[in-house]
């Protein structure tokens, strides 16, 4: 069976309260299996604010309806309100979703500082970002994270060096076609990167006629014919997890009805194998429906050889 793979990042303390049991309550109706990443830090969404003169940001705001899939209380996170500390608060959601069968992962520590300072950090500030996230986790969850997320879709070479010098046995922090080990300005780093390859609800709704109620079918056409190395699909414990729930439950009808097995990154790590897995370079790009820059799969790397 195609595997598609569900990857669920979980950005706020809402999405962490509300949205994740809800998704794991419909994933067991599903017999569906499914990654979590978590946010595991302070919410600070209301910073989010500054993207305001971010080119397309605002465009994508009204197409998404912001207010409605966060709340009105998330938005001030971090401005007029005081972050809550999701790890600390919501341990036993996490633990939960653990115990129900699920991978667990790690998203970042603060969502919004972490997607909007990454690009540009020093390495002090990298280390000290995703050692907050490492530990944090080993708190909750009494062992080390095997795999990483990074909010946005946004890395530097010190965080893509840190997925190998910190354990993690896979990551999926940039979009792309097919599993591939990540090549940073000429540097190998030796943690495969399994990269999303569909495109988000929040990307295609408002576009070219597409709604709640059609978007459904036009992911299902993208994923009619199934590549070797399956798909990944990232959703939200925002998004899916409310308001766009139904959506999701048709999702997983149609992926089933088209034969794919609703999988793990963990489980698409386990059947590579790591010596023959092309060396893709990483680079910085645009994906249509999302505002900015993220990280991308590259041309394949073929080294020199030396005669």
């Amino acid at each position: 069976m195609p595997a598609l793979v569900l990857k669920i990042d979980v950005d706020t303390y809402r999405g962490t309260l509300i949205g994740v049991p809800r998704l794991v309550d419909l994933l067991r109706q599903h017999d569906a299996n499914a990654s979590f990443l978590f946010s595991l830090g302070p919410d600070h969404t209301g910073r989010a604010i500054k993207r305001a003169f971010r080119r397309g940001f605002m465009q994508k705001v009204s197409r998404t309806s912001v207010v409605s899939h966060y709340g009105l209380k998330t938005l001030l996170y971090g401005t007029l309100l005081p972050g809550p500390d999701i790890g600390r608060r919501c341990a036993d959601i996490l633990r939960g979703v653990r115990d129900a069968g699920f991978e667990t992962g790690i998203h970042c520590w603060d969502h919004i500082r972490w997607q909007d300072g990454v690009r540009r950090a020093n390495v002090r500030w990298t280390e000290r970002e995703m050692d907050l996230a490492g530990g944090r986790y080993r708190e909750i969850f009494g062992e080390s994270a095997t795999v990483h997320g990074a909010a946005g879709w946004q890395m530097n070479g010190q965080a893509l060096r840190l997925t190998q010098r910190l354990g993690f046995s896979h990551a999926s922090d940039c979009r792309g076609s097919h599993p591939f080990m990540p090549v940073w300005n000429a540097e190998i780093v030796n943690c495969p990167q399994l990269p999303t390859t569909l495109p988000t609800l929040d990307e295609l709704i408002g576009i070219d006629g597409i709604d709640e109620g059609n978007v459904h079918q036009h992911l299902l056409a993208l994923t009619s014919e199934a590549p070797a190395s399956g798909h990944v699909f990232t959703l939200h414990a925002e998004l899916e997890g409310m308001k766009l729930l139904p959506v999701l439950d048709k999702l997983l009808l149609g992926w089933r009805q088209q034969g794919y097995a609703l999988s793990t990154l963990r489980a698409l790590r386990d059947r590579l194998d790591l010596d023959r897995l092309p060396r893709h370079e990483v680079v910085w790009g645009t994906v249509p429906g999302r505002s900015g820059e993220l990280l991308l799969q590259g041309d394949e790397f073929l080294a020199r050889r030396v005669v």
